[in-house]
């Protein structure tokens, strides 16, 4: 083996490394692509839980809250909160908003009707079924 690096050498090390690294992606793709459906329960979407996840969206609850990692970190993770709390503590706590508590940031009242309310707890609960290896890391998201 020569002392050198030549150009040759670095162009093959480059191609070769990016040919590995693309089929390294796409095997990963496939791979989750075929373990999602087993994972996210998508069968078990209701028109509830679509209506529920119209008022996330709508009402920018990803702006201040974390669902599943993703979204803000200013106010806590909630796609186990329906295991943490359950429904009847998500609709009252949504309906008390705000709370006045001093020297917190208090979350907006939204005037959700129960069937709204309904719906959102729906997506929640939804959520809280799928399979994510755990995440959060703790209970309390």
């Amino acid at each position: 083996m020569s002392a050198t690096f030549t150009k040759s050498m670095a162009r093959n090390i480059f191609y070769g490394g990016a040919v590995f690294f693309f089929l390294l992606f796409v095997g990963l793709t496939f791979d989750t692509m075929q373990v999602l459906p087993k994972r996210d329960h998508r069968e078990n979407i209701t028109p509830e839980v679509v209506r529920g996840k119209h008022i996330w969206e709508t009402r920018d609850c990803i702006g201040c809250h974390t669902l599943l990692g993703e979204g803000a970190y200013f106010a806590p993770e909630l796609g186990n909160v329906y295991k943490r709390r359950g429904p009847e503590f998500i609709k009252a706590w949504i309906k008390a908003q705000p709370t006045g508590a001093p020297g917190r940031r208090q979350m907006p009242q939204f005037h959700l009707t129960d069937a709204q309310l309904n719906d959102l707890v729906a997506f929640l609960k939804w959520t809280s079924e799928i399979n994510t290896n755990n995440w959060p890391p703790n209970i309390e998201g």
